[in-house]
């Protein structure tokens, strides 16, 4: 039965886009990590992202990861998310074939960044948050592929 509904064409520059992990704010990566660990995933070692006040690790699923982030300070992003909002999915990460490039055509769009400057992060990462105003009420990351 047709609904419809088309599938869109991708376009030949859409298969360099990827969802590289999805951001999980948890009060506690002992407690976090235990029900990937029961399901047998693996787990990667904890990683302290200094600039962003966080403990996290990564559990890899299929091509993409689950990270798990837990607040090292009361003033970080994630501990205020908690507070407001409970534990939870705290932010998707798009992998992006050229970062540079990706902010460049988002600031001259007028699209909202959380920072100017693109960071590194966990793993030597290059990042960069999109801000949820300008991304349908979600944080998005974005990362260099």
């Amino acid at each position: 039965m047709n609904s419809g509904r088309t599938r869109a064409s991708a376009a030949p520059e859409d298969s360099m886009f990827q969802i590289d992990h999805l951001g999980i704010a948890v009060k506690s990566l002992a407690a976090a990590k235990a029900i990937y660990e029961k399901l047998g995933l693996s787990v990667s070692p904890e990683e302290t992202v200094e600039q962003e006040q966080v403990r996290m690790v990564m559990v890899p699923v299929g091509e993409s990861r689950l990270e798990l982030l837990e607040a090292t300070s009361e003033n970080s992003a994630i501990a205020k998310f908690i507070a407001k909002r409970g534990e939870g999915l705290h932010h998707v990460c798009l992998k992006v074939p050229d970062l540079p490039a990706a902010v460049e055509r988002l600031k001259k769009d007028g699209v909202r960044l959380v920072s100017e400057d693109v960071k590194t992060g966990a793993g030597g990462h290059r990042y960069v948050f999109v801000h949820p105003e300008s991304a349908g009420g979600v944080l998005l990351e974005l990362v260099q592929a």
